[in-house]
C-alpha cells in the first residue's frame, strides 16, 4: 500500500477487532502512528496483536484504554496521542455497540448503552479532535486539511431495522451530527464524513454469516453477492484520510455491495 497517511497520527477508537482493526491496519500500511482504542480489559491481547501488526508495517502505535461514553477517559485518550506523538491529523469514530431488542421490550439501559457509546461518544471524540484541529491549522508537510475526522456509521442510517431501535437512532443521528459539524468547520480546512458499511463479516455480526443458510439468506439482501470484509473498509479509509480525497466533506460513503440499491425491488418489487 501507498504510504498515503506517512507521518500522520491516526486515533481509532473500538480498534482492537473487527471494522476498527481493519481501519487501523491499513492506516499501519499507509504510513500513519495509530492509537488502538479498546474499552474492555479481555480486548488487550488483541489490541497488542494490532499494534504488532502497525509495527511490523513499519510504523508506530500505542494502546489506550477508554470507554468513548465517558468525557474524561475521552479526554485523556487524546492526551496520551499527543504526549506520545505530538498532535492528531486523523479521528476514526469507529466504537459502536449492539444492545438488541423488540421496542416494546427495550430497557432505558439498552437504549441509553447503544446511545451512549454510538452517538454520544462519536460527539466526545469529535469534540477533542476539533479542539486539537484548530489549535494545530494547517500544516502542508503533514496535510492540505488540518485535520480529518470519518464518523463509522451503517447503512441503517437510512434502513429501517426491526429490533435494533437505539442502533438505527444512533447511526441516523451520527449522519446530522456528521453533516453539521463538517458544515461549521469547512472554511477551517477540516473535514468530516461518514463511511455506511453494509453487512461485513465481524464477530458483531456473526449470526448473519456463519452457517451456510444464514450467509445464503444474507445475500439475498446484497446484489454484489459477497459479504464485505474489513480490509474493504481499511482502504477506503485510508483514501478518504489522504489528500487525495481533499474536496470531499460532508459525505456518506456508502460501502454496502448494493444493499441500500433496495434488492427487493430488482424484478419489480
Amino acid at each position: 500500500m501507498d504510504k498515503k497517511l506517512r507521518g500522520q497520527v491516526a486515533i481509532v477508537t473500538g480498534s482492537s477487532s473487527g471494522i476498527g482493526e481493519g481501519v487501523a491496519r491499513a492506516f499501519g500500511e499507509a504510513g500513519a502512528k495509530v492509537v488502538i482504542n479498546h474499552t474492555r480489559i479481555s480486548s488487550a491481547n488483541e489490541a497488542e496483536k494490532v499494534k504488532e501488526y502497525i509495527e511490523q508495517a513499519g510504523s508506530k502505535a500505542i494502546i489506550v484504554r477508554a470507554d468513548v461514553s465517558r468525557e474524561e477517559e475521552v479526554k485523556d485518550m487524546f492526551a496520551q496521542a499527543i504526549q506520545q506523538f505530538g498532535t492528531v491529523d486523523i479521528l476514526v469514530n469507529n466504537s459502536g455497540i449492539q444492545r438488541d431488542a423488540l421496542f416494546h421490550e427495550m430497557t432505558l439501559e439498552q437504549w441509553n448503552e447503544v446511545i451512549g457509546v454510538n452517538l454520544t461518544g462519536q460527539f466526545l471524540c469529535a469534540r477533542e479532535a476539533i479542539k486539537e484541529f484548530l489549535k494545530r491549522g494547517v500544516d502542508e508537510k503533514r496535510s492540505i486539511a488540518a485535520g480529518k475526522i470519518i464518523c463509522m456509521s451503517s447503512v441503517h442510517d437510512v434502513i429501517p431495522w426491526a429490533g435494533h431501535a437505539n442502533y438505527a437512532a444512533s447511526k441516523g443521528g451520527i449522519n446530522m451530527l456528521m453533516k453539521t459539524i463538517a458544515q461549521e468547520y469547512a472554511s477551517q480546512k477540516i473535514r468530516v464524513n461518514s463511511i455506511c458499511p453494509g453487512a461485513i463479516k465481524t464477530a458483531i455480526n456473526r449470526i448473519a454469516w456463519e452457517t451456510d443458510d444464514a450467509l445464503n439468506k444474507l445475500m439475498e439482501l446484497i446484489p454484489y453477492k459477497r459479504i464485505g470484509q474489513p480490509e474493504d473498509i481499511g482502504k477506503l479509509a485510508v483514501w478518504l484520510a489522504s489528500d487525495d480525497s481533499d474536496y470531499i466533506t460532508g459525505a456518506n460513503i456508502y460501502i454496502d455491495g448494493g444493499m441500500t440499491l433496495y434488492p427487493g425491488f430488482a424484478d419489480n418489487g
